[in-house]
């Protein structure tokens, strides 16, 4: 799997919790990219709580002994235990506090409730666990909101549509129109999967341009949006212009101001092909307003985007590029579940022969 990954530095992003041999499944490692510091201290602070995929109980077996005998709650060997065990698997930094509170029944059958505290600077946020009765197992149990999983709610209102707009099973790309790797999601769409499919999957683009990395990534988001703001076939001409030609928009020289009017004139010459409202255009174009696409970047954000291309197929997630094959057996699943049946497999290539004396 390959993607662009974001540079960006944020002050409301707190690094999630890296990976251990214990919690390996737990959390995404390719996150990390997100920050460069481990931090409770944003608005943000329950993704210091979100422990990802966990829908039981993960036991961590503590270093205690007497596995027949109940140690009480306030023995300090056994708080030393914990401590360590959650520092060690969270790898909590030195300058952080943990404080474990007051040992309480829970509604798990040999399991107290057991609230840890990790502080800095005066701000607290409170993880959740679950003791066993007989101290020898640390349990973390997180429940999830079907209702509101924000993969499943991603804001598509307005924008341009390729396939069929009644399709039950929609694809939604964050892309990067400077991105190489989005270039490559993008040609393995269009026409392989779109032709694969035809309308059964309706295809959305939502803006996730990397600035850090991909300087005139967001002109060219805000120009496709001025053209699709007249035109949905006009916008996927464009994008599908930038995703072949990005070459030609950087240039020999890659001087980003000869690039973002390269951007600005082949915006205007997909405008006149298509007979499209000039005027109107070339007023979009000099505003260059970003909001639309700094509010679809905030919630690439929110949904754990890491870098471009991420896919979300009726909720699923696929990131980076990712072969055809792997993107179609996440469509068929999706296609399935909506009640259709997907389309046959393609047939395997034939075996190329060997030269005769081989």
């Amino acid at each position: 799997m390959m993607f662009a990954v974001r540079a960006r530095f944020s002050a409301t992003r707190p690094l999630p919790l890296p990976t251990s041999p214990f919690v390996s499944f737990l959390f995404d490692r390719r996150l990390l990219v997100r920050t460069l510091t481990w931090s409770i201290l944003s608005k943000e602070d329950s993704t210091l709580l979100r422990i990802q995929l966990m829908a039981g109980l993960l036991a961590l077996t503590l270093a205690a002994g007497c596995k027949a005998q109940t140690a009480p709650a306030a023995d300090p060997t056994l708080l030393r235990h914990i401590e360590v065990m959650v520092r060690s698997q969270y790898n909590i930094p030195q300058t952080y506090d943990l404080v474990i509170g007051t040992r309480t029944p829970s509604q798990v059958p040999g399991y107290d409730a057991l609230p840890i505290n990790i502080g800095h600077s005066g701000k607290v946020s409170t993880i959740e666990f679950m003791i066993s009765k007989d101290n020898t197992k640390l349990a973390r149990l997180e429940t999830f909101d079907l209702a509101k999983d924000p993969a499943l709610h991603i804001d598509v209102a307005g924008r341009p549509i390729r396939g069929n707009p009644e399709a039950r099973v929609t694809v939604i790309n964050y892309d990067d129109l400077e991105c190489p790797y989005c270039a490559r999601m993008h040609q393995s769409l269009f026409p392989d999967t779109i032709d694969r499919y035809k309308d059964q999957v309706r295809f959305i683009y939502k803006d996730d341009p990397l600035v850090e990395i991909h300087p005139w990534a967001t002109h060219a988001a805000i120009d496709a949006n001025c053209l699709g703001a007249q035109s949905s076939p006009v916008y996927w001409s464009y994008v599908d212009y930038l995703h072949l030609h990005g070459q030609e928009v950087n240039g020999e020289d890659r001087d980003i101001t000869k690039s973002l009017a390269a951007l600005d004139r082949i915006a205007r010459q997909e405008a006149t092909i298509a007979k499209l409202d000039a005027p109107k255009l070339d007023i979009c174009i000099a505003k260059q307003d970003d909001t639309q696409v700094k509010a679809s970047s905030k919630e690439a954000d929110s949904l754990g985007v890491s870098g471009t291309p991420a896919i979300f197929v009726e909720g699923e997630r696929i990131e980076g590029f990712v072969p055809e094959q792997q993107l179609w057996a996440v469509i068929d699943r999706a296609l399935r579940a909506a009640g259709e049946q997907p389309p046959a497999a393609p047939p395997a290539p034939a075996p190329v022969p060997k030269p005769s004396g081989q």
